[in-house]
């Protein structure tokens, strides 16, 4: 049963009248038990007016619950409290099924284990990292460094080793854009990014893509919004496995010239991808980022990427991250170091190149062949079009077969499905068949 309390009494309990103090004390009021799940909020000009501020103080200080799940609804219908405390959990990534042992799982686009390099020698090498153990905040170590500029697609002021590519741009993200910030996106994109985004609290902008990349004329639209930054994925794109071309990306470069806004570039796929690598950081150093991670090439567990920036860009990503892990494990850049001087390791990555761009290639080609227009490029999955992404879903659940739906790579409407192919063997002709039924509705 719901209760409602008026602005006198919630005033009486509130006394710290800023955004930060308001949502803390009615987060604390709502977790004592004062405020019950149910409660119907007096409306935002009744309680500003009694505490003598603003309703768009107020307003801010509610979006902040409302992001966090604590309070619901808005404007006619009042506001009302849904919660009584909050667990962070990346929605998307936390929606993803338990489908059985039974079910060929096609959801994951993760690299196949078997293609992988081997880890013990690296590892061994890696105990013996320069500065073991030291507690000095060092951003990278210098034989990582080294190894990591001979291929680096410009040349930046400073590097930093992640832990992981989602952990370079989780830290970075909130280290540089404060919530309520735009930041301009690929649509679709991957679904952890937008998790990151929307935990962070941002205005998310979706700039549509082409076969070639970001449309530049959809780029041009999101720039009104003046974006804090712009996250795309120059090499390859995760989700779609489309490349940016080389006039694409003078031209996005010719838009964001006269702009301030941070351009992040990520490459999360890295040299699974046939597509040199490319980088506007010779043109805007002082407001690039790139990201590279090693976590599809040489290991999950190795739990490693490198970004680079200007010296002042990664001070302020290092200095976030002193609030928890400082640096990032010596003995694994360490190991990354001695696996990019490893000749057996760059073959083993040659040959799961070739593999993995012949079981997507098998897979668009069946659906090709059956009508189904999706497109050829690299990486670990394919974007399938549909008409209707429910009926899609069931079609191939009913077949034992699971994949995404494209709506949790996108916040524009999607008909898409996407599929991996990074452990799609000697079923490929069964999916394209059960993609080819299910994509026609």
């Amino acid at each position: 049963m719901s209760e409602d309390r008026d602005a006198k009494w919630f005033a009486e309990k509130l006394s710290d009248r800023t955004i930060r103090g308001i949502a803390l004390e009615t987060s604390a009021l709502i977790r004592a038990g004062a405020l019950p799940v149910g409660t119907k909020l007096p409306p935002i000009r009744d309680l500003a007016f009694v505490l003598g501020i603003s309703p768009a103080t107020l307003s801010e200080a509610w979006s902040e619950l409302r992001r966090q799940k604590i309070i619901s609804g808005r404007g006619r219908n009042g506001t009302w409290v849904s919660g009584d405390r909050f667990v962070a959990k990346p929605a998307r990534l936390a929606s993803v099924g338990d489908y059985g042992t039974d079910a060929l799982n096609l959801t994951a686009a993760v690299p196949d284990v078997r293609l992988l390099p081997k880890l013990e020698a690296a590892m061994a090498y890696g105990a013996s990292a320069e500065n073991l153990n030291s507690y000095e905040r060092s951003r990278i170590l210098p034989e990582l460094e080294d190894e990591v500029r001979k291929t680096w697609p410009y040349e930046p002021e400073a590097f930093l080793a992640t832990n992981g590519g989602y952990n370079a741009v989780y830290t970075l993200i909130n280290a540089l854009v404060m919530p309520g910030a735009a930041v301009a996106i690929e649509d679709p994109t991957g679904m952890r990014l937008l998790d990151i985004l929307e935990d962070r609290g941002a205005r998310i902008i979706p700039v549509k893509c082409d076969r070639e990349g970001p449309l530049p004329s959809s780029l041009e639209e999101a720039l009104r919004y003046r974006p804090v930054a712009f996250i795309f994925q120059p090499r390859i794109h995760s989700v779609t496995g489309q490349s940016v071309s080389s006039a694409r990306m003078a031209r996005i470069a010719e838009i964001l010239r006269d702009k301030d806004t941070l351009i992040v570039e990520d490459d999360g796929v890295a040299d699974i991808s046939t597509a040199p690598r490319h980088s506007m950081g010779h043109l805007f150093p002082d407001r690039v980022i790139h990201i590279l991670s090693y976590s599809k090439t040489h290991g999950p567990d190795l739990r490693l990427a490198v970004l680079s920036s200007s010296r002042a860009i990664v001070e302020q990503i290092q200095s976030y991250r002193s609030f928890s892990a400082g640096w990032t494990s010596r003995i694994l850049q360490s190991a990354a170091a001695w696996l990019l001087r490893d000749p057996v390791t760059d073959a083993t990555l040659r040959r799961a190149r070739q593999i993995y761009s012949e079981r997507r290639s098998n897979l668009i080609r069946s659906l090709n062949e059956r009508g189904v227009e999706a497109a050829h490029g690299n990486g670990l999955c394919a974007w399938v079009p549909v008409s209707s992404e429910t009926f899609a879903l069931v079609t191939l659940a009913a077949r034992g077969i699971a994949v995404h739906p494209g709506t949790k790579f996108s916040v524009l409407p999607s008909s898409h499905l996407r599929v991996a192919t990074s452990n799609l063997t000697d079923r490929c002709e069964e999916v394209a068949a059960a993609i080819a039924l299910a994509a026609v509705h």
